[in-house]
């Protein structure tokens, strides 16, 4: 049985089922098909315990198929994997005992209020009745939603459901946190704050893993997994895959009518890709040094006022269009 166990002031312990080894989740050859359709195909990887990790990837790429038959809602179709030290394929109610959930839908009950839904969710997690106000008076103080307390759920803001949703999924303390794409749909800034949400919890020792597919998120993360067609295309963490994984050179190009000049910019001898990349353009080149003066020379001849050419380090964004400008570059072939 998991639990949280401290005293004022001090960190939570997590106790997890002693097979664990130090691994909230280890995951071997998982699959998962629908008929003649593969959604996940063999991927593996570990998460440490009290560890962020990140599953990244655009939408249908396998990151919600993937979460749920973690969660135990879903049985895999190939390999074997482990939650809590419980097996995903034969202890799925156990696994769910040791867990929180929290999907983009948020599921929450609209015409309840913010209390309501959290003493609904306190039943249905069997919370000792000693310890439910203390629980619930912990979620409104996190989550920020002591001036809504008495307020239908249904008049929130998608921000304030999604910090309600968040309170509920970790209500019963679980030791292990997944989020489906829990940002989707929410402005910046509630995005940012539900990271520090996240944060907050992590500091306490719980294991979060989030699926996301939002490039900058990722930097949040303490592991990333870059999840592709269902493949998983990389894993490790932010600085290792922006150094490590790409084999290309990013230039950082600040220059007049980008768009404009883009296609033309991809034609070039050394140049692999080009995209908009706020008012400039990410240009993926086989070696800056040399790509800098083809680059200056031919806006020159353009007539574009160019303001920057520099080399710079890779963002997420830049990492995974390469790798799936590779994957499909391999497909095609």
């Amino acid at each position: 049985m998991s639990s949280f166990q401290s005293l004022p002031g001090e960190k939570e312990v997590i106790i997890l089922n002693s097979t664990d080894n130090g691994k909230a989740v280890v995951v071997n050859d998982l699959q998962r098909e629908f008929g003649n359709f593969i959604a996940v195909k063999h991927i593996s990887f570990e998460v440490a315990r009290g560890e962020i990790f990140g599953l990244l990837g655009p939408n249908g790429a396998g990151k919600s198929t993937t979460i749920r038959m973690l969660c135990g809602l879903l049985t895999p179709t190939g390999g074997t994997g482990t939650v809590a030290g419980y097996d995903i394929r034969t202890e799925a109610e156990r696994i769910k005992n040791h867990i929180g959930y929290m999907s983009q839908k948020f599921s929450l009950y609209e015409d309840l209020t913010v209390e309501e839904n959290i003493d609904f969710y306190s039943g249905i997690y069997r919370i000792d009745p000693e310890k439910k106000k203390e629980r619930k008076e912990w979620v409104i103080e996190m989550a920020g939603l002591r001036e809504h307390r008495q307020s239908q759920t249904s008049i929130l803001s998608g921000g304030w459901k999604q910090r309600l949703a968040l309170g509920c999924a970790v209500l019963h303390e679980p030791p292990i946190l997944f989020l489906d794409e829990p940002t989707s749909g929410v402005d910046p800034l509630s995005r940012r704050q539900f990271w520090d949400l996240i944060y907050e919890l992590s500091g306490r020792g719980v294991t979060i893993f989030v699926t996301t597919h939002y490039m900058d998120e990722a930097e949040y993360c303490d592991s990333i997994g870059l999840i592709y067609c269902g493949e998983l295309t990389a894993i490790g963490t932010p600085d290792v895959l922006k150094t490590e994984l790409m084999q290309e050179d990013v230039l950082d190009v600040l220059c007049e009518h980008p768009q404009d000049v883009m296609d033309n910019l991809e034609k070039l001898v050394g140049i692999k890709e080009v995209a908009l990349f706020g008012k400039g353009l990410h240009v993926v080149v086989e070696d800056a040094k040399t790509a800098t003066g083809t680059i200056r020379e031919f806006l020159h001849e353009q007539g574009v006022q160019v303001s920057r050419v520099e080399k710079i380090l890779p963002s997420m964004e830049d990492v995974f269009v390469s790798l799936i400008e590779a994957y499909d570059r391999a497909e095609q072939a």
